[in-house]
């Protein structure tokens, strides 16, 4: 039997998604995001749902570009501390020692130690509530040689990814594979 938890933003997997941008003088800024995922196939595109009180919330208004880096695994406190501060009061990069790398495509920046780094142009936004929804179109997906498999595609195990647990605020990696998707469901018959 199921026991009702009552209402509450909770849902896994949940991303941690580091959202990358640029204040008004040009100052890279990262924050780390658990609201968002792929928002649309064609065109492709990405949704980070963010509050009007951060940092990041002005600079894509302004900009009207953002990128998402996926940290590894290995990067778990610096990704937990972009999500601490605000850019308002503390350079994060400097603070984390991490670097900033500009996008070439879009006009915000991303994490360069992070193996995966999506690069968006600003498609639409939604006000929702306490947090605007941010829909990024995917310009580029740029990932590190070393994460790829024998077919140039992410190895998500090489990637080592996180996941944020909304239940109980903790951060997870990735398990085992399952099973391969569109075959294993082929096995259920009529």
């Amino acid at each position: 039997m199921k026991k009702s938890i009552g209402a509450s933003t909770i849902v896994f997997p949940t991303p941690v998604f580091i959202v990358g941008s640029y204040d008004n003088k040009g100052v890279a800024d990262v924050m780390t995001a658990a609201w968002g995922g792929i928002a649309c196939s064609i065109p492709p595109c990405v949704s980070v749902s963010i509050r009007p009180e951060r940092q990041t919330h002005a600079n894509i208004m302004a900009k009207k570009a953002f990128t998402v880096s996926i940290p590894s695994s290995d990067y778990l406190k610096e990704a937990d501390y972009f999500g601490i501060v605000s850019g308002k009061n503390e350079d994060k990069f400097k603070v984390s020692g991490l670097t900033p790398v500009k996008s070439d495509i879009v006009d915000a920046p991303y994490v360069k130690e992070f193996p995966f780094v999506l690069e968006c142009s600003l498609f639409k936004t939604l006000e929702l509530g306490a947090h605007t929804v941010f829909v990024g179109e995917i310009k580029d997906v740029k990932v590190e040689e070393s994460c790829l498999n024998n077919e140039g595609k992410p190895d998500i195990v090489k990637l080592k990814p996180m996941i944020f647990d909304p239940a109980t605020w903790g951060y997870y990696g990735f398990g085992k594979f399952l099973d391969k998707a569109f075959t294993a469901g082929k096995t259920v018959k009529k």
